[in-house]
């Protein structure tokens, strides 16, 4: 029996409580050892006295192993189950007394255990490696008391206990009808966990440059931009500020403009008759003495008395 075994055999020795995962530690060594047979194996008829190597051969061998297998259970249990086991001759013996004895535990470890894999349901923003791993665990404890998922159906429940967050790579597995395998499902969920985050820090950095883009000086001091309503008032403003030399230039125009009008009080260039300073002159001190007539008055009243279609020509 060599150290390393030993280490393996005391670190997890049965005491009642750990039936499931010293049955796999026992199960490894005998393994490792090719001793595991003694325990599927019956013992082979005991040969004659005289009998023939090639007799003798298969029995020594498997009471060989038996010898060590046997060695080995005992010093993986307690003082007291290893005195309670130690008159038994067989391996196999031992075994089976152990699991009449720890079996209901060994159920009860099964039922926890799927009723575990049923039920899990990552939570948002949880590790997806650190759910993987929990949930390949609880597979393996089912495995190891007696109950087997194949591994499309683990991959399945892995499936199946993911957030919303990972709809997308969800959908794209059944639809596709992809066949992972759980070390290939692991770091495709790892991969699509990283491009998540990349992709929400892209979109907060973006909210933070609009918010910093509308809102500017917010902290500095500075001016903040108009707001969407306040937009054409604001350009209003601004445009009816003007350019000063926009503005004397538009005046020049309109006085040009202006300056070619034909009066027609006294029929000369530069303003119509209503602004004529003369007309306005006469048509002021007339009304003073009360004998002012307006042409175009007249004519107005003299047409609605008589009805006329035209000038009187005098």
């Amino acid at each position: 029996m060599t150290s390393a075994t030993l280490n393996m055999l005391a670190a997890d020795k049965l005491n009642g409580n750990n039936y499931a995962s010293w049955k796999n530690t026992i199960n490894t060594v005998l393994i490792i050892d090719d001793l595991r047979f003694v325990l599927v194996e019956e013992c082979p008829q005991v040969p004659a006295a005289n009998a023939t190597r090639t007799v003798r051969e298969p029995y020594e061998r498997w009471a060989k192993a038996n010898k060590k297998a046997r060695a080995y259970i005992l010093a993986s249990l307690s003082e007291v189950l290893a005195k309670k086991h130690e008159s038994m001759l067989t391996a196999r013996e031992i075994m089976d007394s152990l699991q009449e004895m720890f079996s209901q535990a060994s159920y009860q470890i099964k039922h926890d255990a799927l009723k575990y894999i049923y039920n899990a349901r990552m939570n948002e923003g949880a590790s997806v490696r650190e759910h993987v791993l929990n949930m390949m665990v609880h597979f393996n404890v089912v495995e190891m008391n007696g109950a087997v998922i194949d591994e499309a159906s683990q991959v399945s429940f892995i499936l199946e206990s993911l957030p919303e967050s990972f709809l997308q790579f969800r959908n794209n597995a059944v639809m596709n009808k992809i066949a992972y395998t759980l070390t290939i499902l692991l770091n495709e969920l790892q991969t699509f966990e990283s491009l998540m985050k990349i992709k929400g820090q892209k979109g907060e950095a973006n909210v933070a440059t609009s918010t910093r883009k509308f809102h500017r000086g917010s902290t500095s001091g500075t001016k903040s931009m108009p707001s969407s309503s306040g937009n054409k008032k604001w350009k209003k403003k601004k445009s009816g500020q003007g350019n000063k030399a926009n503005l004397a230039a538009a005046k020049t125009t309109k006085k040009a403009k202006a300056a070619k009008r034909i009066c027609f009080h006294y029929n000369q260039e530069g303003h119509w008759k209503r602004n004529c300073p003369k007309y306005l002159a006469e048509k002021k001190k007339a009304k003073q003495v009360g004998d002012w007539r307006d042409d175009d008055a007249s004519w107005n009243w003299t047409c609605r008395l008589s009805n006329c279609s035209g000038r009187a020509s005098t």
